[in-house]
């Protein structure tokens, strides 16, 4: 009898134990910016109405086994958001090196960390495409993936050959969303 008192006193302190210090063990993968904050609007000069040069992006929590990143920029709204019909893709690129934690504002593919690829936007060109929506307040996702492994060069691939890819290895994603609307 005291044996099953002890076993069920255990199991009340060890059931006391907050479920948040396990949360804080293994917080959730981060994306920000200096530029801009979640759901809020993009700044001009990361538009096609002002420099349009990419934001500076930074993450952190990264998971354990991370081998590489993914970036993908895109637009579901476009092209207007009160009837979109595509999302329209802005920026791909992959192959960012795990000890990376950051990419600085208007980055060039020279300036790319090593091993880093680029993949096509919906210009059909490599390298970042600020927001440019026709009519309307468009949303703008940044989707950082941290992969278990360095994928092969896949030849500047669309958004969706490198999902494709992507499928098996992602061990986190995470977003960041910016806003914009051109002034008339």
């Amino acid at each position: 009898m005291k044996r099953w008192l002890l076993i069920i006193f255990q199991i009340a302190l060890i059931s006391m134990i907050p479920a948040a210090s396990v949360k804080e063990a293994n917080p959730a993968m981060k994306l920000t910016s200096p530029s801009f904050e979640n759901q809020k609007e993009i700044p001009k000069k990361h538009t096609c109405d002002g420099a349009d040069v990419s934001p500076a992006l930074t993450w952190s929590h990264v998971p354990e086994g991370t081998k590489s990143f993914a970036l993908i920029v895109d637009d579901p709204d476009a092209p207007d958001p009160a009837n979109p019909r595509m999302t329209w893709v802005h920026w791909v690129i992959y192959n960012i090196p795990a000890e990376i934690d950051s990419l600085s504002e208007g980055v060039k593919e020279g300036d790319l960390p090593k091993g880093t690829l680029h993949g096509l936007n919906d210009w059909k060109r490599i390298g970042y495409g600020g927001p440019c929506p026709p009519v309307g307040k468009h949303r703008y996702f940044h989707k950082l993936y941290a992969l278990d492994t360095v994928l092969p060069d896949l030849g500047q691939p669309t958004k969706a050959k490198l999902e494709k890819a992507m499928e098996g290895h992602v061990l986190s994603k995470t977003e960041l969303v910016g806003l914009c609307e051109r002034k008339k």
